[in-house]
């Protein structure tokens, strides 16, 4: 019998998870909502690229979480990690928020921290 998630380890995979279903839905019903997309000459064309990425590792995130597979969650954590790490210095450099400080202190508090804590516990797990 898989051993279950921690309510805090549950609570990182939703902080995680959400941007990945609720970026979509605001690119596909409203592009111009979107930093960056607005700019682009066809915004609908990316914003649908955009959202088939995120929803499927999303879905995938969630299978995993379902599973309680810590393998596959510590691997999509991870990714999440390193496309985060790309994400917020490109925001910052095209000025896509107006706020950039604000933007920094989110994503260190709602992603980065969370995330490589998280990893932390997951790799003890799996090295069980």
């Amino acid at each position: 019998m898989k051993q279950s998630i921690p309510i805090w380890l549950t609570l990182i995979i939703i902080i995680e998870t959400l941007p990945m279903f609720i970026g979509p839905f605001v690119a596909i019903f409203n592009p111009s909502g979107m930093p960056g997309l607005a700019k682009l000459p066809e915004p609908l064309g990316f914003a649908l690229l955009y959202s088939a990425r995120n929803l499927a590792v999303g879905i995938a995130f969630i299978i995993a979480y379902i599973l309680k597979d810590k393998r596959m969650l510590f691997i999509l954590i991870l990714i999440r990690l390193i496309t985060d790490l790309i994400d917020l210095p490109n925001f910052v450099y095209h000025g896509a928020f107006p706020n950039p400080l604000r933007l920094t202190v989110l994503f260190f508090c709602l992603y980065y921290i969370p995330a490589v804590y998280a990893l932390r516990y997951l790799w003890k797990q799996i090295k069980r």
